[in-house]
């Protein structure tokens, strides 16, 4: 069965930099479009990043140019580096894949932005 293990959150000053890594198990990694996501308590989980089983990437407008996905498919890992971070990018953050794992989540790694 699938499981994700989100990690490399942590408290940074605005202006830094983080480096969030998810490991993947449980599924057919390569072939997988895979994305970030991130939530805040009482709002909706957010599709920060995105990239498709060929490395093609799309983001949301909030981290354009300051965000990079990417992936490594012989460790089944989603990365995500996050430069240039704003109070507004404090959230939990969440790997997982457009189409969805049945409702399945990992526990997220937490990220909090001072200013």
């Amino acid at each position: 069965q699938v499981r994700l293990v989100e990690s490399g959150g942590g408290s940074v000053q605005a202006g830094g930099s983080l480096r969030l890594s998810c490991a993947a198990s449980g599924i057919n990694f390569a072939i997988n479009h895979m994305a970030w996501y991130r939530q805040v308590p009482g709002k909706q989980r957010e599709l920060v990043a995105s990239i498709t089983s060929s490395g093609s990437t799309h983001y949301s407008d909030s981290v354009k140019g300051r965000f990079t996905i990417s992936r490594n498919n012989a460790y089944m890992r989603l990365l995500l580096q996050m430069n240039n971070l704003k109070p507004e990018d404090t959230a939990t953050y969440y790997c997982g894949r457009p189409s969805g794992f049945g409702g399945y989540w990992g526990q997220g790694t937490r990220v909090v932005v001072s200013s």
